[in-house]
């Protein structure tokens, strides 16, 4: 099954009609950040050209252009023969200078601003999962629960975190806060995991959080789901902003 269990809503957004422009940059922005953040896992093929360009309703020079842009990134290579075409590349590791980097831009009152959004996105998306999610979709969840628990770098976590999020705003069966979802976590979902100056990531306790919010959900609960997720959201952006104000 394609990005570790993730089919369905997320794929539908991923490659859907695009609602900001068909400019080279917006599409290279939509793959790539799928691409960053797991959806679309090492070494799969995309669809064809004329596909990929008919359902993401751009020209394809356009998409040519951006997918050359992606090659240019690393997150693409291009095949060529029978059973060819465009391959996603994994990026490496993040680093940790650029992470820092990119908290540096970031005011704690815009890392405020970010953080009600996805709070209230991540909320709204957790109350509808335990609202509409059936045992298959509570049964990805809990399998992207455990990817995070066992993995072992940054990268991995930041992607198996997230699947998560995202795969919860698919289990609540609503294109517009998946595709919420996918624009925050790729905004800011790197810079969760990021450690500074001897400060980790708790990964314990993310994983306990994220089991917290799919037991409401299986329980069908949607007020505590929604608690939940709000808390794991508030909880990591006020360590973004604790972090911010250090590297000050």
């Amino acid at each position: 099954m394609s990005a570790q269990g993730l089919t369905g809503p997320p794929r539908q957004v991923i490659f859907g009609p695009l609602h900001d422009g068909g400019r080279v940059e917006v599409v290279a922005r939509r793959i790539g950040r799928a691409i960053g953040l797991g959806l679309i896992t090492d070494g799969e093929q995309l669809p064809s050209e004329s596909v990929l360009a008919e359902s993401l309703r751009v020209s394809t020079v356009t998409l040519r252009e951006a997918l050359s842009a992606l090659r240019d990134q690393g997150l693409l290579e291009t095949r060529r023969g029978r059973g060819g075409g465009s391959f996603v590349r994994t990026p490496g590791e993040p680093s940790a200078t650029r992470m820092r980097a990119l908290l540096g831009e970031l005011c704690p009152h815009e890392l405020r601003e970010i953080g009600d959004h996805q709070a209230a996105v991540s909320g709204a998306a957790a109350k509808l999962a335990a609202e509409r999610a059936g045992p298959e979709q509570c049964t990805v969840l809990g399998k992207l629960v455990s990817h995070l628990a066992m993995a072992s770098t940054i990268g991995e976590r930041r992607r198996a975190d997230a699947r998560f999020h995202v795969g919860i705003a698919a289990a609540a069966q609503s294109h517009r806060l998946t595709r919420d979802e996918i624009t925050l976590q790729g905004e800011i979902g790197e810079l969760l995991w990021l450690p500074v100056c001897g400060d980790n990531p708790d990964l314990g306790s993310a994983v306990e959080q994220h089991s917290g919010i799919l037991t409401a959900i299986e329980n069908g609960d949607g007020e505590l789901a929604r608690a939940r997720a709000e808390a794991h959201v508030g909880q990591g952006i006020r360590r973004l902003i604790e972090l911010r104000r250090r590297l000050t």
